[in-house]
């Protein structure tokens, strides 16, 4: 572990940022180029695919493929990122598991606010059912908002009668548009990406006029998670929504849910992306595909 390796991340994450609140669009730029920068891993190809209605990027190793599917949920706030920003992400967990996985292009708000992306994640994992795979070879995997998604997608399957994955992993998910979690206050400063003024724009453009006291937008206060398979939440200390992490934990303990707490000293928001510069990216993405491998079944 390296302390000069944190600073350093912790120092480009404060970079002087535009007065205001800014544009969708800057907003989306902003990420790209941000994203543009993480390390992809070798050992992986690409394709195009399609899950329901929508578009998919399709991320597999180039040797030595296991029988596994992981349908992965990008981050964004619900309002930017797609399948390409992400790649870093998916491509480490492929190389480490030797999973294939489908990255989904899921609708934006604000021109699609929620409950969209639920809709379209739930109709991708439907076509992976209809294609004849088995749930128990599937995990749920995401980040920031796709982390979020992970965990109510479930909800929402297990309301249609679907069966549920083998797993759930997420790393720093967002679970409480509420944001009456702690860490909101006690990390307010510490936190160099987001203030409870930024995470209010982009959540006000995804639930568009709706109450967040609804379990698909807040889970960590108010939902139900008997029968949910078992779940990995990775989080920062460094990050507002750390509590969205540690509440949604409790819940699923309290409902006999096994799940596993994962809370990394000094880093910040998904610092998994950071994979080949921070070592504690590197060991916690080696941590979530032990946790894989371990719950997928061929």
């Amino acid at each position: 572990m390296s302390r000069e390796q944190r600073a350093m991340i912790d120092a480009r994450a404060r970079q002087p940022r535009p007065v205001g609140a800014p544009s969708v669009e800057d907003i989306r730029a902003g990420f790209r180029a941000l994203m543009a920068e993480m390390i992809v891993p070798d050992g992986i190809r690409t394709s195009a695919a399609k899950l329901g209605p929508r578009p998919a990027l399709c991320v597999e190793p180039v040797d030595g493929e296991r029988a596994g599917t992981l349908l992965y949920f990008h981050g964004g706030a619900y309002v930017f990122g797609s399948p390409e920003t992400a790649l870093s992400l998916t491509g480490n967990l492929v190389t480490r598991t030797g999973f294939r996985a489908y990255s989904l292009d899921y609708r934006l708000a604000p021109e699609h606010p929620f409950p969209a992306a639920i809709e379209d994640t739930v109709d991708a994992y439907r076509a992976l059912l209809d294609s004849g795979t088995d749930p128990s070879s599937i995990a749920f995997a995401g980040d920031s908002a796709g982390g979020g998604l992970s965990v109510t997608t479930c909800l929402a399957v297990r309301d249609a009668g679907l069966p549920m994955p083998a797993a759930i992993v997420a790393f720093s998910p967002g679970l409480d548009l509420t944001r009456t979690g702690e860490s909101m206050d006690t990390k307010a400063g510490i936190d160099p990406y987001f203030t409870r003024e930024s995470l209010a724009h982009t959540g006000a453009m995804y639930m568009a006029g709706r109450d967040p006291h609804h379990e698909l937008l807040s889970p960590a206060v108010l939902a139900d998670l008997t029968g949910f398979p078992p779940m990995l939440l990775q989080a920062g200390t460094n990050e507002v929504l750390l509590d969205d992490s540690t509440r949604l934990a409790a819940r699923a303990r309290a409902a006999g849910v096994d799940v596993v707490l994962d809370i990394t000293a000094d880093v910040p928001h998904v610092f998994q992306s950071f994979a080949g510069v921070l070592d504690e990216a590197d060991e916690a993405l080696d941590r979530a595909a032990l946790f894989l491998t371990q719950r997928i079944r061929a």
